[in-house]
């Protein structure tokens, strides 16, 4: 499995840029074998400003490279970094997106396990009913940047923009089936903490 990571950063706007070019600088040159650094779409949510993602074939490849990156986390201006560590391997297929989406999500601590599996195979089962997903990976968290402890990432390659924000977003597989996990006045909610949901268009493929 490859090991990912994830980095959501708020950054003030005239600095913005900047950051952006040193990340995508130190992206380039991290070995990472697909890598992610775009802002964010405005309809993201606790999303960042910026969404940085890298793909390494193992661990070793990011511990190279995560100091000069913490140092680019750290500069004046960034002012809030949400971000992830984890394996996984995707599931393709043959056409990539236009759009990636990382969902960062806390599963209760108290959740029996037997239901946080059930929750799991739910949004695995997703990609059936939902065309506009082209690529996906669901992986548990293994460490954490920011102030709240991930324990899911549940990535997404769509069509566009629309395939994410009509037919996933209201498909009844999501609204009917999997928001009860995230309902609060829902008997089945596990997800009680905010989710970080951002998205971002991509030219070349991350998942697929």
């Amino acid at each position: 499995m490859t090991f990912n990571v994830t980095r959501l950063l708020d950054v003030d706007a005239e600095r913005r840029p900047a950051v952006a070019d040193e990340l995508r600088a130190l992206a380039a040159r991290s070995g990472a074998l697909r890598r992610v650094v775009a802002p964010t779409d405005e309809r993201s949510r606790n999303g960042g400003d910026l969404l940085v993602h890298l793909r390494f074939a193992d661990e070793s490849g990011w511990r190279a490279v995560e100091s000069e990156f913490d140092a680019v986390a750290g500069r004046p201006g960034v002012t809030r970094v949400t971000g992830v560590t984890y394996r996984g391997e995707p599931h393709r297929r043959p056409v990539s997106g236009t759009v990636y989406r990382t969902l960062l999500l806390r599963v209760a601590p108290d959740t029996p396990p037997q239901t946080a599996a059930r929750f799991e195979d739910e949004l695995r089962a997703m990609p059936r009913y939902v065309d506009t997903i082209l690529s996906w990976q669901l992986s548990r968290v293994e460490s954490t940047v920011g102030p709240t402890a991930w324990t899911h990432v549940f990535e997404q390659e769509f069509t566009d923009a629309d395939g994410l924000m009509g037919p996933y977003l209201m498909h009844p597989i999501h609204w009917a089936v999997v928001d009860r996990w995230f309902d609060p006045e829902c008997t089945d909610v596990i997800v009680r903490d905010r989710v970080a949901h951002s998205f971002c268009a991509v030219d070349d493929p991350v998942l697929s």
